[in-house]
């Protein structure tokens, strides 16, 4: 060693210099490959919390199982109910309404009702024409319940084709989407918000659901394994078969295509029935507890451990003043009534097919892919990505978008909700 300094202090000053540079940039190359090192093994992920109203979900996934038949529903007491409701909140006693006449679920008001407990004692100082759900009531809200619906034949297609209730898929959106809309206030104030569209990831976590890429080879894996916990039946063994030998990059494509976010949508719908099968395999039947696959689904594969008593909650997401969880923000929206014309209420959340795909139906699906020009994989490692990103959108004539997107094309008017 003394040696090496020795030899250090005899050289020139510009060598001194090259020297110096080399052992930087080999410092910076080691911290980089270290960091891409722990978020492949998952060491970076956020395991979350559970939620401090953690009880207020329990009790409404409750309602009906303590009673000798769940088909049985006291409908005078839940009207009663429902107009006491209306009398000091209409805004979400209509929500409510419209979702039960769309339902055929006798239990769902009083599970809805449950939920809004949550927020009734904080309720009361609001005026009457204010939603009772605190996070519903910021800009990001009306603005993300309209890029949604631009959507809604895509998530109800991933619904059809994953046997997913489609508003459960939207239940997972809706977390993502709010945490970005929020973590990134000033892009929404400039782009997203203006333009009512769906926030695309394509650093670490991909496409409007920001799942992970091995999250997502994970579940192509889970298709075609009969052996596997999380199989879901031959029915679906090639419902996200490739094009290509390159399955890494043709993945990565399938999630940030801007255009069209159908793939991403069959993940998240494949994730909630895998998860759900894990568990109900195991002895527990949680298709009835869309907190708690809310939550999992946030937590990943990795936490998904069957147990008896499961608490929801997951990764914090602050909106103004307060901190929720994923699970929570999903809990919120599903038992809310919000957008139930277009992602009705089910009493069977999950329905398996044994239609196995044709041909020609997978290769529907692989047309869905856009030829749309995607953010370069790697570019969140560079750290000039958006000025990156910005500087190649003006060289096509584009508008500047922090990922190049021409927003007058993001969503294709074959899909663009009614």
């Amino acid at each position: 060693m003394k040696q090496l300094w020795f030899d250090f202090k005899q050289r020139p000053w510009w060598r001194k210099t090259i020297d110096i540079v080399l052992v930087l940039f080999a410092l910076a190359g080691m911290a980089i490959i270290g960091a891409w090192g722990l978020y492949q093994l998952g060491v970076t992920n956020n395991k979350g919390a559970i939620d401090k109203n953690y009880r207020y979900m329990v009790d409404a996934a409750a309602v009906g199982h303590d009673e000798e038949t769940v088909e049985v529903a006291d409908l005078h007491d839940q009207l009663l109910r429902l107009a006491e409701m209306a009398e000091r909140h209409p805004v979400n006693a209509r929500l409510m309404l419209n979702a039960v006449v769309t339902s055929d679920d006798p239990l769902l008001l009083d599970r809805m009702l449950a939920a809004a407990a949550i927020y009734l004692d904080q309720a009361d100082t609001l005026g009457p024409e204010r939603n009772i759900i605190p996070w519903m009531r910021g800009p990001e809200w009306p603005a993300l319940k309209d890029a949604i619906l631009r959507d809604s034949a895509l998530i109800c297609e991933a619904g059809r084709l994953t046997g997913v209730e489609p508003r459960l898929i939207v239940g997972c959106l809706i977390g993502e989407q709010i945490r970005l809309f929020n973590s990134k206030r000033e892009m929404f104030k400039k782009y997203l918000g203006p333009v009512k569209v769906l926030s695309v990831q394509s650093q670490f976590s991909y496409g409007v659901n920001g799942i992970k890429d091995f999250t997502a080879a994970a579940v192509e894996q889970h298709l075609q394994d009969p052996t596997s916990e999380y199989y879901m039946g031959p029915a679906y063994e090639h419902l996200l078969d490739f094009t290509t030998d390159d399955h890494e990059t043709e993945r990565y494509n399938r999630l940030v295509d801007y255009r069209n976010h159908l793939y991403s949508y069959i993940y998240t719908g494949c994730i909630l029935h895998q998860t759900m099968l894990q568990w109900r395999r195991a002895g527990y039947d949680i298709s009835d507890r869309p907190d708690l696959l809310f939550t999992l689904f946030n937590v990943g594969f990795s936490q998904s451990v069957p147990k008896a008593d499961p608490m929801p909650g997951g990764s914090h997401i602050t909106v103004g003043d307060r901190q929720y969880t994923f699970g929570a923000i999903g809990f919120d929206f599903y038992y809310s009534g919000e957008l139930a014309s277009a992602f009705p209420f089910r009493r069977e959340r999950f329905v398996s097919s044994d239609h196995a795909l044709t041909p020609e139906e997978i290769e529907r699906i692989q047309d869905n892919m856009s030829d749309c020009r995607r953010p370069e994989k790697g570019l969140e490692y560079r750290k000039d990505s958006s000025n990156q990103a910005i500087k190649q959108s003006n060289i096509l004539d584009e508008p500047p978008d922090p990922f190049g997107i021409d927003h007058s094309k993001v969503v294709p008017t074959e899909h663009t909700a009614q």
